[in-house]
């Protein structure tokens, strides 16, 4: 044959010749395989070296004969095969992995074909199911219903200038902490008439003024105190021009609520109404605002002697708050706090009077009641509640039967809900009292176990840590009140032997049971350690209440099922939303001893979650969040849950850390839209404004809400939350007693009289 591109010619060999080459190429394999047994056997015996890439072929041929002596015979073998192999050998990458032209494709069974059929179908479903869910998350985006605007050259003519007023309205919660529609004791409307009510209290502080009146109606507001009045030349200024004002000088305003400046500036801006008059001697200045700008101005002499003093009136803005309504509970819980706070003060609203006379010691006897009903009532007093009143330190305090601690924290007449420094000194002070007073180096947590108590400190710079003042940051008065508080409880535990006598027998009461205690939270350690490491019923969130600013946030929704929380888990937040699942209806705890709530499964598994299985003050999320049906069975479930917190961790409750989740009771819609109504009259005007064609759903349960839809539910910027709040202390066990345990005839009794029947009830 020609070989292509040369001229060498071969002919067609013999039989013969053919089967003799055969033989010999069988033989040059065998061979082959020979010398390479010999080459690796010798390889490990000696350390053979590898000619240089320059080197011939036939040197490295010697080096290999001289490796595979032993094989003589077969060297010949492969001489013969050398004469009759082709003039052109194959290449050495070819030769060494030859054993891919031996391999054989296995055919793939039926069964394996159909399975990675599925497996691609799958994969194709996942995805458009992903891409699906990305769509949906991203149109309920806020910023995705803005329309899209062309950026444009960022020149100086862009640079934009707001005035203080305007800067509030733009952004109120940087000055009031949140909005909010009144349903809420902390909402921004009752922010506003704290700042105008603190105005007046700091006149009575230093010694002006002892009436306030105070007029809440249609959502307008009215303070007039009795005080100096504003200067009359200064009026406007002290309400629309921010940092101004006479706080700032401590010859007038010694120990003023807030130094900021900020507080009715901040009335004026989120105001649609805003009227202030001052009087002094004889003479006034009115002035009126609508959202911050001024509308008239007028100063004269007055026709009608009046005392001197200020007025101001509001209303607050529908535009910031929407439609609102204050709750007259949370202003007379406020007018209450007042009175105790400045005994000899008259504060009068819509005509009722509010005035205290004992100061801290009223607050608590109003909250507890009295020590003969302590046989009853596990919140009330084990003994005559103590009280110390300094110049700027006032406390007073005692122990019931209940569990946990609460307490009632004020700087300067704020009530500061989440404590601070000057609470974290009282407690010191109080632990350092009680060892020095009986000797003994009683643990702290035996000490406080059971105690209610009110503290209130008058400084002259508070340093809040957020404009809402909820807690104080002074670090330099924790030796002052450290050292008044002991030697203030030293005296008082001199002057009544008999409660201090009660106090040691709850104190060593405490310490009996916590040993107790110690030995079953042990057990449940070493059982919880076997199970799992992690908490099988726990979604976490990745920040916490102690990763600060990034932790303010968080939240842990306790919910009823894998339906619910699988819904939850898809739609959160993981960056801060964890969530917790109940198998069902939790067991209910009411007139349990503490053990037993560490002895079942479900509740101690739920206490890890939250960090407070050693103490309430370790807990882990800003917010406890019930979220469950809107059922009979979810109310149960609640109703269990809120019997588990009131019982054992008050605290939790008093301080605002337990919420409800408020969800859609229905879902009106059209092709075009959707409204998701929370209650009977919601749905009502739904129904009204989409018309005849919508189609209105009730939802039943959390798991019924697809997830796309559920987002928008639990979103920090339309949440809906209730906060579980406590009015008195003293009615709580009532209530557990009545709704939770074994007084079965009066209850049934009540859902009897109470029953509503098929007829009322609307769904």
């Amino acid at each position: 044959m020609k070989c292509m591109g040369g001229k060498i010619e071969k002919k067609a060999a013999s039989p013969k010749a053919a089967a003799s080459k055969t033989a010999a190429k069988a033989s040059a394999v065998k061979t082959a395989t020979a010398k390479t047994a010999a080459k690796k056997s010798e390889t490990k015996k000696e350390t053979v070296k590898t000619p240089a890439s320059g080197a011939s072929k036939a040197a490295a041929s010697k080096t290999v004969k001289a490796a595979s002596k032993p094989a003589a015979s077969k060297t010949a073998a492969k001489a013969s095969a050398a004469k009759t192999a082709p003039a052109k050998s194959a290449p050495a990458s070819e030769e060494k992995f030859s054993a891919w032209a031996n391999a054989k494709t296995v055919r793939k069974t039926k069964k394996a074909v159909e399975e990675e059929k599925k497996a691609a179908l799958k994969a194709a479903t996942s995805a458009e199911e992903s891409e699906k869910k990305l769509a949906a998350a991203k149109q309920i985006d806020p910023a995705s219903q803005r329309e899209a605007k062309e950026v444009q050259d960022y020149g100086d003519d862009k640079i934009k200038h707001l005035d203080a007023l305007e800067h509030i309205r733009l952004r109120s919660g940087m000055y009031i902490g949140r909005l909010g529609n009144g349903s809420n004791e902390n909402d921004g409307i009752y922010v506003l008439m704290k700042e105008v009510i603190d105005n007046s209290i700091d006149e009575f502080i230093v010694g002006f003024g002892k009436q306030i009146d105070v007029e809440v109606k249609d959502g307008r507001v009215k303070v007039r105190d009795y005080g100096r009045g504003i200067p009359l030349g200064k009026v406007v200024e002290c309400v629309s021009q921010i940092n101004t004002g006479a706080k700032y000088n401590d010859d007038v305003f010694q120990f003023s609520v807030g130094m900021n400046g900020v507080g009715t500036k901040a009335v004026n801006a989120l105001s649609s109404y805003f009227r202030v008059v001052s009087v002094r001697d004889g003479k006034c200045t009115d002035a009126v605002f609508e959202k911050g700008k001024l509308i008239s101005q007028k100063t004269g002499s007055l026709k009608n002697p009046q005392k001197n003093g200020t007025y101001f009136e509001f209303v607050p803005d529908e535009e910031i708050f929407g439609k609102h309504t204050f709750n007259m509970e949370f202003v007379e819980k406020r007018m209450w706090n007042y009175a105790y706070l400045n005994p000899g003060l008259t504060l009068k609203l819509n005509g009722v009077e509010y005035k205290s006379d004992r100061g801290l010691l009223d607050l608590l006897n109003k909250e507890l009641g009295g020590t003969e009903d302590s046989k009853q009532n596990e919140a009330a007093p084990l003994y005559e509640i103590g009280d110390y009143n300094g110049e700027h330190l006032k406390f007073a305090f005692t122990h019931t039967n209940a569990y946990g601690e609460n307490y009632f924290s004020f700087v300067n007449g704020q009530y500061t809900s989440d404590g601070g420094s000057h609470l974290t000194a009282f407690k010191e002070g109080f632990r350092n009292g009680i060892r020095d007073f009986f000797g003994v180096n009683y643990a702290p947590e035996d000490i406080r176990e059971g105690m209610t108590a009110a503290v209130l400190v008058k400084i002259k710079d508070p340093v809040f840590e957020s404009q809402t003042k909820n807690k104080l940051g002074n670090t330099d008065i924790k030796d002052w009140i450290v050292a008044e508080t002991q030697s203030g409880l030293d005296a008082w535990l001199h002057k009544n032997p008999k409660a201090a006598e009660r106090i040691k027998q709850k104190i060593e009461h405490n310490e009996k049971m916590r040993t107790e205690l110690a030995d079953v939270k042990k057990k449940q350690k070493e059982a919880a350690k076997k199970m799992s490491i992690r908490i099988p019923k726990l979604d976490d969130c990745k920040y916490h209440l102690d990763d600060g600013a990034k932790g303010e946030d968080s939240m842990i929704f306790i919910t009823e099922g894998d339906s619910a929380a699988g819904v939850m888990t898809h739609s959160r937040n993981a960056a801060n939303q964890a969530i917790f699942r109940l198998k069902g209806k939790p067991e209910n705890m009411y007139g349990k001893r503490q053990s037993d709530i560490y002895n079942n499964d479900e509740l101690h598994q739920l206490m890890c979650a939250l960090g407070i299985e050693d103490s309430a003050e370790n807990l882990k999320y800003s917010k406890i969040v019930i979220a469950t049906d809107a059922d009979n069975d979810g109310f149960h479930i609640r109703n269990l849950l809120l019997t588990f917190f009131l019982g054992y961790f008050e605290e939790l409750v008093i301080t605002g850390r337990v919420f409800i989740l408020e969800t859609p009771l229905f879902r009106v819609r059209t092709k075009k839209e959707n409204i998701y109504c929370y209650s009977e009259s919601e749905r009502d005007a739904a129904q009204e404004k989409l018309g005849k064609g919508s189609e209105t759903s009730r939802f039943k349960g959390l798991g019924e809400i697809n997830p796309s839809e559920f987002k928008q539910f639990i979103a920090p910027e339309t949440i809906r939350l209730t906060p579980v709040e406590v009015s008195q202390l003293k009615i709580v066990p009532q209530l557990l007693a009545f709704y939770m345990g074994k007084n079965t005839p009066e209850r049934r009794k009540f859902i009897e009289k109470n029953l509503l029947s098929n007829a009322e009830i609307d769904a």
